[in-house]
């Protein structure tokens, strides 16, 4: 999960002062449990969006079973889960459970997909056409968040390898890579933001490859970041995602609410100016840790978390995309005690033993 903090939602803040009053004091009221109703899922390969969904990390030496995993995410109606790599018992336990998955690939490996494509085929053949059609493929994704980066100029090759892999064995199911929002660099307000110098070349590749077969593109989104850094100039309502209209950010005639909404409107524009005007968008990351700073609290998790739950559950888009649902996959299925101390160990909705962190309501 990238640390860096876009610098849009740090200017944003800085320089609308007028919308969002200096005085204020940061609120951090949760919302009510929000509802979701049932979503269908959308078979695998398709161009439809939207629904839940949730990274399941394994950087724990506590966890519960694979197969316990996948009955906790069935029983809490969630439809969709996405996993960093392959892990043999974990796509094991999938089989036959009817959630989507989104499948990503080790960073280290896209060298090796970008220049082999033997390897792509490998990659299909043991952790997709083995499984199939028992686990539903939702994504094949190549790389999380390496653009900027030493991996970067792997990325568009390997997209192209694994595609082919993937169609020789006739497998339909979407490409793609995922990227933190700082691929971006001029981004206040949203209707100016770009792809930043260190990214543009790759993105504008891959944002034509996905233009091209229609696939989506996925982004990991953190408000949390920018309101860790800023407190005192970003609003409360604005970061938590607690809809209010007078703490909001004007650009033009749109009005955003949520600097949630802010933050993927900020990636459909720059893709748009890079020819992706049709590419979609999927959060494959979202979350507030409840613990490890000053204002990572219980409290703030619980309404983050339930706003974009409600959020996805209205089947809505975004003021720049209102006809497109959002699809968005929380972070994380569980507080994972191998990864690094702080925030990052806190952002579970459940811990190992199983029992919530905090009240989410999803059904």
């Amino acid at each position: 999960m990238a640390r860096l903090v876009l610098i849009f939602f740090i200017v944003a803040c800085l320089k609308t002062v007028n919308v969002i009053a200096q005085g204020d004091a940061p609120t951090a009221t949760p919302v009510g449990a929000a509802t979701q109703g049932n979503i269908a899922a959308a078979p695998a390969g398709t161009s439809s969006l939207g629904g839940l969904g949730v990274n399941y990390g394994l950087l724990g030496d506590n966890l519960p079973t694979p197969d316990k995993v996948i009955d906790l995410i069935k029983s809490n109606k969630i439809n969709k889960v996405r996993i960093f790599e392959p892990k043999q018992a974990v796509l094991q336990a999938l089989k036959d459970s009817n959630l989507e998955l989104a499948l990503g690939t080790r960073n280290e490996d896209l060298q090796s997909l970008a220049t082999d494509p033997s390897a792509a085929t490998k990659f299909v053949q043991e952790n997709v056409v083995a499984y199939s059609p028992g686990v539903k493929f939702r994504y094949i994704t190549l790389g999380n968040e390496v653009i900027p980066g030493q991996y970067a100029n792997f990325v568009f090759d390997a997209m192209q390898n694994m595609q082919n892999a993937l169609k020789a064995a006739n497998v339909n199911v979407p490409v793609s890579t995922v990227v933190a929002t700082s691929v971006l660099g001029s981004s206040y307000p949203p209707s100016n933001a770009t792809f930043g110098q260190d990214a543009s070349a790759v993105m504008e590749k891959i944002v034509s490859f996905l233009q091209q077969n229609q696939y989506p593109l996925l982004a990991n989104v953190y408000t949390c970041f920018p309101y860790f850094a800023e407190p005192t100039n970003i609003n409360a309502d604005y970061a938590l995602g607690n809809a209010n209209v007078a703490k909001g950010v004007t650009d033009g005639s749109i009005h955003y609410n949520t600097m949630f909404d802010a933050m993927i409107d900020a990636v459909y524009v720059a893709m748009e100016k890079v020819g992706g005007k049709d590419v979609k968008l999927v959060v494959s990351e979202t979350g507030w840790p409840s613990a490890g700073v000053n204002l990572a609290t219980m409290d703030n998790a619980k309404a983050y978390v339930n706003n974009v739950i409600q959020r996805v559950s209205s089947g809505k888009g975004t003021p720049l995309r209102p006809s497109i649902p959002i699809e968005a996959y929380i972070f994380a299925m569980f507080n994972e005690n191998q990864k690094p101390a702080g925030t990052e160990q806190n952002f579970g909705l459940f811990y190992p033993d199983m029992k919530p962190v905090y009240p989410v309501s999803i059904a």
